[in-house]
């Protein structure tokens, strides 16, 4: 039902009508801060202009390479990640460095994404949409996604080519 756009009715649109794309991203040298963040508005569905708040109207997003990614700074090394046990006393903390040298580097990302993603039962629909993996091989080839370029998009998005500057 095409709206008119002189009508004072704000199109909300139903969870059938939405259409979602499959987005490639290749991590490999970008800042993780930018990352989430476009991530996370594409996961939304922020981008489009059939945006409604209440319904999951984001894109499924498949990251390859999360191992690679950077940060700016000393970040690596002195932010600190917090975590409770559930135990009195049982607070444990580790920095980005470590997750990413350590077996699930893909976590990094996934951490910062979902910090930027409304919590509750929708953010947590939308989250079902992104799918991160530490190396360069993904199981969704069939889903033929669309490769987005996030360091081309910006020169700060990347590390990479400030380095060839």
């Amino acid at each position: 039902m095409p709206i008119s756009t002189l009508s004072r009715v704000t199109a909300s649109i139903k969870p059938a009508e939405v259409e979602k794309k499959w987005l490639l991203i290749d991590a490999e040298g970008l800042v993780v801060g930018r990352l989430a963040s476009l991530v996370a508005n594409r996961l939304r569905g922020k981008h489009k202009a059939s945006f409604t708040p209440h319904v999951d109207c984001g894109d499924n997003i498949i990251i390859i390479n999360a191992d690679k990614v950077r940060f700016t700074g000393k970040k690596a090394q002195d932010k600190r990640y917090y975590r409770h046990t559930g135990y009195p006393g049982g607070i444990k903390e580790t920095s980005p460095a470590k997750i990413l040298e350590g077996r699930f580097p893909e976590r990094v990302i996934i951490k910062a994404v979902e910090r930027m993603v409304p919590r509750g039962p929708l953010g947590r629909q939308q989250m079902r949409n992104l799918r991160v993996f530490k190396g360069a091989e993904h199981p969704h080839v069939a889903q033929s996604p669309e490769v987005i370029d996030i360091a081309g998009m910006n020169r700060k998005n990347s590390t990479l080519t400030k380095a060839a500057e």
